[in-house]
């Protein structure tokens, strides 16, 4: 157990911590390299924290790798980024499942190519009976395209007669959301100093508390991530309710 954890912060440890990790472009410019290098760094530090999550008391670990936005970067950039994300999960694969981590991706999987795809069927079925971490990976994943393809599946059963209008409530769209399977975040955390969400699990996160901290994503250590997590623990959390 980290040190300075006590049964009462592990008691009010978030479950859920989604992560935008932001930073890994700068953090290679600062030390005259090109993004990708940073982008490999990014990938290795996102073991550690995996790792650190069980010690915490965090079930479920959501981080987020390519937004649907991020196509609009170079040629160069993409191409490197997709082919890190496949050389990342075949080097990890067998790790994950060894140490109990259960990995998910969530978002639109259409554009991205067929290798990779198969490298993320393969790594969600490996996983599968896993259930000391789970890892959602958001890989071309963006909050408002994915409510538009959950309006786009739920308005289908809804004409198919699967569905009844009269049903449809803000329960039912989450039970067609990528996340569908997941607790909603409790702890949003994002690096490298930016104070924006970018268009990360908008729904989800509508009562999630964030962490906007300047730490560039490679030098987000576990001992950073133990920090947040235990100030998490001890906020009062009120839901719109007011305490007497």
């Amino acid at each position: 157990m980290p040190e300075g954890s006590d049964t009462s912060l592990l008691a009010a440890a978030p479950r859920h911590v989604a992560i935008i990790m932001d930073g890994n472009g700068r953090w290679a410019q600062k030390r005259g390299r090109p993004r990708l290098f940073g982008h490999h760094a990014g990938a290795k530090r996102v073991r550690e924290i995996v790792e650190t999550c069980p010690d915490l008391g965090v079930k479920y670990l959501t981080v987020f790798a390519f937004s649907t936005e991020n196509w609009k970067r170079t040629q160069t950039e993409v191409a490197g980024l997709m082919s890190l994300f496949r050389r990342y999960i075949t080097k990890e694969a067998r790790a994950l499942r060894d140490e109990g981590v259960r990995v998910r991706f969530i978002g639109d999987r259409v554009r991205l190519d067929r290798k990779l795809i198969t490298l993320m069927d393969e790594l969600e079925a490996l996983t599968a009976d896993n259930d000391r971490v789970h890892l959602t990976i958001a890989l071309n994943y963006g909050s408002r395209d994915e409510v538009g393809r959950a309006m786009k599946l739920m308005a289908e059963d809804v004409a198919a007669q699967k569905l009844s209008s009269d049903e449809v409530d803000e329960s039912t769209l989450a039970q067609y959301l990528d996340t569908r399977v997941l607790p909603d975040p409790d702890l949003v955390i994002r690096t490298s100093g930016e104070a924006r969400i970018s268009n990360f699990l908008l729904w989800q996160s509508a009562y999630a508390e964030y962490e906007f901290i300047d730490t560039l994503w490679p030098d987000f250590t576990s001992e950073v991530f133990t920090g947040l997590v235990h100030g998490y623990a001890k906020r009062d959390r009120r839901f719109g309710a007011v305490k007497a």
